[in-house]
């Protein structure tokens, strides 16, 4: 079965929004490493929702392009 693009890509955001509520839940400090990993998923998940506006936008075009 395939999956929507956009399907696969909230998917994957579910899961490391989850993975940065559970940072937060954390009662001891974060270390370095940790850090860096809460950042990077931070990067992750901008980096996920500008596809899912591209995908998005390529969406309205085709359908503007078929109503024309």
């Amino acid at each position: 079965m395939m999956t929507d693009p956009a399907s696969a890509i909230r998917s994957e955001v579910d899961q490391l929004v989850e993975l940065q509520i559970q940072t937060f839940k954390q009662e001891s400090r974060l270390l370095p490493s940790q850090l860096l990993d809460y950042h990077d998923r931070s990067d992750q998940i901008s980096r996920l929702y500008r596809e899912l506006d591209d995908l998005a936008r390529m969406r309205l075009d085709i359908v503007s392009v078929r109503a024309s």
